[in-house]
């Protein structure tokens, strides 16, 4: 079956309804052998805490226990597990193991959680929609952390990501999409059958993250009807999938919100997905983010072992110094030989740095409740006595200073004189702050929303005509503990395009105030801040846990402390 075209639903033509029959493939054939079904319950979840969840195992006849084995995982698990139902996923493994269409799986078929009822008079609560529709990682973490680990209590499961697929129908469908997406690492193989990427739960966006994000290694087969409310959506998806360049399909019939084309159709796609499993699937390498990163040369370890690593600042010459506030330390990185030193010990805890126009590293103390800058001797100057709860900071061309006070909810300016006064208060979490590169617009990031605020520099040093300018890509879904979009410390390159770190990871914004593009994180842990660094300023070294990484780009950085006015952006 090919991948048709299709027609909005006011101007597609009727299409006649076709007869989809189930081949050999899904059918019991003779000297094939047959693996084992076993039924379980899950309990005890942490990331869903208080369900239930059935699950069953398909253990193929071949599966030798010395040699792992590759993995599938199936959403609404009793619906594909039954060998008389819509998928007969034990009937079609065990022929296509058999032929050699398809490695040595295990199939775990999870069916959704649901919270018990109390007593027979009282309600479970369903999880389905929770689960499988929202777009956040948090069900790909149930999979991995608990799930997996569970089954492979008694099986020799793979590690390999190459070797791990996951498949489901509907918002089953949605969710598999979804966990790979949001988890490469473990998942690199889809098949979606009439998923919808709609707004039930937030699922449209995802479209728009593919465009946006840089590629990552998964091969995706998608399925739906011409009678499918849903099948503009995976038109979309299908869409966004050939732009970036990922090794996908989609194949169209003439069913509607069902598995009468899907269910038959399921060996053609797992022979599709699993074609050439012995080669590890590649990262496509189009994609929005292409015009920002080289998709073929990924993030580079620089400096590791550390406790929190954050406040990355370049100095005149090219060089990365960045904080390990809980050891109370600021290592420098040499750019041109990588070597990573020690600075400075005893730093009152420093946080934010940033170089000045003077030469000196400028730095947040939440330790001393000060200001200071150190020379490049190390020799410490008392900047500001007063500036409790400074966390970041931005050094303007003639020496003023502004800083974010999150707990505070405050923006402050320390100006040449050194009179200190609050410039803004009120945003949710103010976090990371910088100049536009003409030095005309404070830009400050609120960790609590998805906004990046802009704000017009008066001639006194006020901020005025603010706005929530930069919007920035966030999750459906927002756990306890953490805030909407995470967005921390940022940098900006020469035409006034911004690096955000969020939980999402590194957002770039333009200069418009539109999320452009999304590269890869470096590591799973979210970045805390970012700056270009190197002689032309076009490497980009991220902070990020207990970290520091780097990345050629193809766009160059701007010294915080030098005015330079960028180009007109496209509106």
């Amino acid at each position: 079956m090919l991948r048709r075209a299709f027609l909005p639903l006011a101007l597609a033509p009727s299409l006649p309804a076709e007869e989809y029959t189930y081949g050999p493939d899904s059918s019991r054939q003779p000297n094939v052998p047959q693996g084992k079904v076993s039924k379980h319950v899950f309990t005890g979840s942490t990331v869903y805490p208080g369900t239930t969840h059935d699950y069953w195992v398909y253990v193929p006849s071949q599966h030798d226990r010395a040699k792992p084995a590759a993995v599938m995982i199936f959403q609404d698990g009793a619906g594909f597990v039954n060998e008389t139902g819509h998928s007969r996923v034990p009937v079609v493994f065990d022929n296509l193991i058999h032929k050699g269409e398809m490695p040595v799986t295990i199939a775990i078929l999870i069916s959704p959680g649901m919270l018990p009822a109390r007593n027979p008079s009282e309600q479970a609560r369903y999880h389905r929609s929770h689960e499988y529709d929202a777009v956040n990682g948090r069900y790909a973490r149930f999979l991995i952390e608990e799930v997996l680990p569970e089954v492979g209590k008694s099986y020799n499961l793979t590690s390999d990501p190459n070797l791990r697929a996951i498949s489901g129908s509907s918002s089953g469908g949605n969710c598999s999409v979804n966990t790979a997406w949001e988890r490469p690492d473990y998942f690199r193989r889809v098949v979606s059958f009439i998923a919808g990427f709609t707004h039930q739960r937030g699922a449209l966006i995802l479209p728009s993250q593919v465009r946006k994000f840089e590629g990552k290694p998964l091969r995706i087969f998608l399925q739906d009807g011409t009678g499918d409310v849903n099948i503009q959506s995976n038109q979309d998806m299908i869409a966004a999938l050939d732009q970036g360049g990922y090794d996908a399909r989609l194949v169209v019939g003439t069913e509607g919100h069902n598995m009468k084309h899907g269910g038959p159709l399921l060996p053609e796609a797992l022979r599709w997905v699993w074609r050439d499993w012995t080669t590890p699937i590649a990262k496509p390498l189009k994609s929005f983010a292409a015009r920002f990163v080289d998709p073929s040369l990924p993030w580079e370890p620089v400096s590791q072992g550390h406790q929190s690593t954050d406040g990355p600042a370049v100095d005149p010459d090219g060089n990365v110094y960045f904080s390990d506030a809980p050891n109370n330390r600021i290592h420098k990185v040499d750019h041109t030989t990588g070597k990573v030193s020690l600075f400075k010990a005893d730093t009152g805890g420093a946080t934010g740095l940033m170089f000045g126009p003077d030469g000196r590293l400028y730095v947040c103390q939440p330790g001393h409740r000060r200001i200071a800058a150190y020379d490049k001797s190390g020799k410490e100057s008392v900047i500001a006595p007063e500036a409790s709860g400074c966390n970041d900071l931005a050094i303007g061309a003639k020496g003023d200073i502004y800083f974010t006070e999150p707990q505070g909810r405050r923006i402050w300016l320390i100006d040449q004189r050194g009179a200190r006064r609050v410039v803004h208060e009120g945003l949710s979490f103010p976090n990371g702050v910088r100049f536009s590169p003409d030095h005309s617009l404070l830009l400050v990031a609120d960790s609590a929303t998805r906004w990046v605020w802009s704000f017009q520099i008066q001639p006194d040093g006020s901020l005025a005509y603010g706005l929530a300018f930069h919007r920035l890509e966030i999750e459906d879904e927002v756990e306890a503990g953490q805030t909407r979009s995470g967005a921390d410390g940022f940098t900006v390159d020469t035409e006034g395009f911004l690096y955000v770190c969020t939980r999402l990871g590194i957002q770039v914004s333009d200069p418009a105030g539109r999320t452009s593009a999304v590269p890869l994180k470096p590591s799973e842990q979210t970045p805390s801040n970012a700056v270009f660094a190197g002689p032309s300023l076009d490497t980009l070294y991220v902070t990020a846990g207990g970290r520091v990484f780097r990345r050629p780009m193809k766009r160059r950085g701007v010294f915080p402390w030098v005015q330079s006015k960028p180009p007109v952006p496209r509106l």
